[in-house]
């Protein structure tokens, strides 16, 4: 994930993490007090933009060591229902109209959770609900481009993979249109512009969630971004994970995400990062309010470990250790596999699909469940059994290998998600310490979740509805799951696609 501040960033990623992209914008403002009316009200503000924050798949983790992304405008705007050429649009940095800035998304901070300062603007008062990012066509030539490019000839977005080959990040229509955080992506609600008043606003630019590698081999950029106003005081939340047992670092993989549950109490992924070699992770800075963080990890000879979470913590906690239970006896995590097809009135459609594996657990005495977004591991490779990757995004663009019973002339894509093979262990955060409760008896069930959005813009939902969700396997069973087993999941159509 990356730090993009639209004003001043903070933290220190030294002991790990400060979540994909966030951008944190500070405005300093004199004049009245924003509403959310359609036009900002009287008086200005300044307006400082910086990007930050390293990610959970670089290498050797994933298989990216760079992601470049060349930024020539940053954006907001009051109005929720503001269209890409409607007027009003607030230009944040108004430096990188004639020096764009090349940002390696995986790049280490240069202090905190900065990467980089991209400018700074005058702005009104007001209540803004939208902010998009403006980039640099692959294609452009002569002024208005980065004055330094390390895509090697690959246009001014690109990737570079663990073997150090280069490839074009393709934009779609992002390059004109802009990568939007519409309002229901900003956490919190608007953000409020107040007159005299300094606002910090963080938007999170998820990379690991927004390369889509084709089957073609081409990479794609799908953003996935959200945004919160955040306070200067909070330093974020951070811990240290450490196994039960030994009480030690655990020597694996360790994925941490900090989520929230939508209104339907699904938890949607806020940011994700790697723990360090110490067990450390932290994510800063943060918007107000309280989040979920929950940990997954694979340790030596594909040991999985129990998904752990620890629910409703707040802002500028720290949670020192944090144990995980290790799947004793367990080969390896398991595997739900299956297929999405997606059709329009009259045939196959083109579509992104972002997957989700969630599990559903008690909160305690308050009578209430949440259903957890599980982090999406890796098996390794051993000398009996290839690796295993999980897919949690993939393009649906071909009727090829789709499997028996599908709709008729409908696009297929399949996929496959690596998870725990155990019940979460459940911890609920309170002013005296966290207390958790063991992971619960009986089947390990899960339900794999599918959002549908349209490939041309790179973020608008698609199909009718563009969320499905599933819970059965291909047999109509309850998706149960065994270690180092596959599971076939019941297959996901969507219909009414643009």
């Amino acid at each position: 994930m990356k730090c993009l501040h639209v004003f001043h960033l903070r933290g220190n990623v030294a002991v790990a993490v400060c979540a994909l992209g966030f951008l944190v914008i500070a405005v300093v403002i004199a004049g009245c007090s924003g509403s959310g009316s359609s036009s900002p009200m009287s008086g200005m503000g300044m307006v400082s933009v910086s990007i930050s924050d390293p990610p959970s798949c670089k290498n050797p983790n994933g298989s990216f060591s760079h992601v470049y992304i060349t930024i020539r405008s940053v954006q907001a705007h009051i109005d929720p229902n503001a269209t890409d050429s409607s007027s009003g649009w607030q230009e944040l940095a108004p430096q990188l109209a004639n020096q764009p800035m090349q940002i390696d998304l995986f790049s280490e901070a240069q202090t905190n959770c900065v990467l980089a300062q991209l400018g700074s603007a005058s702005l009104p008062v007001g209540s803004y609900q939208q902010i998009r990012l403006l980039l640099v066509s692959n294609s452009a030539s002569g002024t208005g481009t980065s004055s330094t490019n390390a895509c090697a000839g690959n246009g001014f977005n690109c990737v570079q993979l663990s073997d150090g080959s280069f490839h074009e990040l393709a934009l779609s229509s992002q390059a004109n249109t802009g990568l939007k955080i519409p309002p229901g992506q900003i956490i919190g609600g608007p953000i409020q512009v107040v007159a005299g008043q300094t606002v910090d606003l963080n938007i999170d630019f998820n990379a690991c969630y927004s390369i889509l590698q084709e089957g073609n081999g081409q990479f794609r950029l799908k953003p996935t971004l959200t945004a919160g106003q955040i306070s200067a005081n909070n330093s974020g939340i951070s811990g240290q994970v450490v196994d039960s047992i030994t009480k030690t670092p655990i020597a694996g993989t360790v994925l941490v995400a900090i989520e929230q549950p939508d209104d339907g109490g699904v938890d949607r992924v806020r940011m994700e990062a790697s723990a360090d070699a110490n067990g450390n992770f932290r994510f800063c800075p943060l918007p107000l309010g309280t989040f979920d963080i929950v940990i997954v990890a694979v340790g030596p000879n594909n040991l999985p470990y129990n998904a752990t979470a620890v629910l409703n913590v707040p802002n500028g906690t720290n949670l020192a250790t944090i144990p995980l239970v290790a799947e004793a006896g367990a080969p390896s995590p398991a595997v739900l596999q299956g297929f999405v097809t997606a059709s329009t009135a009259t045939g196959g459609a083109q579509v992104d699909v972002s997957l989700a594996a969630l599990q559903s657990v008690s909160i305690g005495t308050m009578s209430m469940t949440r259903a957890l977004n599980i982090p999406l591991q890796t098996i390794s490779a051993t000398a009996t059994s290839p690796a295993v990757a999980s897919t949690g995004l993939i393009s649906i663009s071909s009727n090829m290998s789709c499997p028996s019973g599908s709709p008729t002339n409908a696009n297929c894509a399949s996929y496959a998600l690596v998870v725990p093979a155990s019940n979460p262990n459940i911890g609920v955060f309170t002013t005296s310490g966290v207390a958790y409760t063991a992971p619960a008896a009986g089947d390990v069930l899960f339900t794999v979740d599918a959002l549908a959005a349209q490939p041309s813009n790179g973020s608008g939902p698609d199909c009718i509805p563009p969320e499905q969700t599933t819970s059965k396997d291909v047999n109509m069973l309850p998706l149960k799951v065994t270690a180092g087993a596959t599971t076939n999941v019941a297959r996901i159509d969507f219909t009414g696609c643009s």
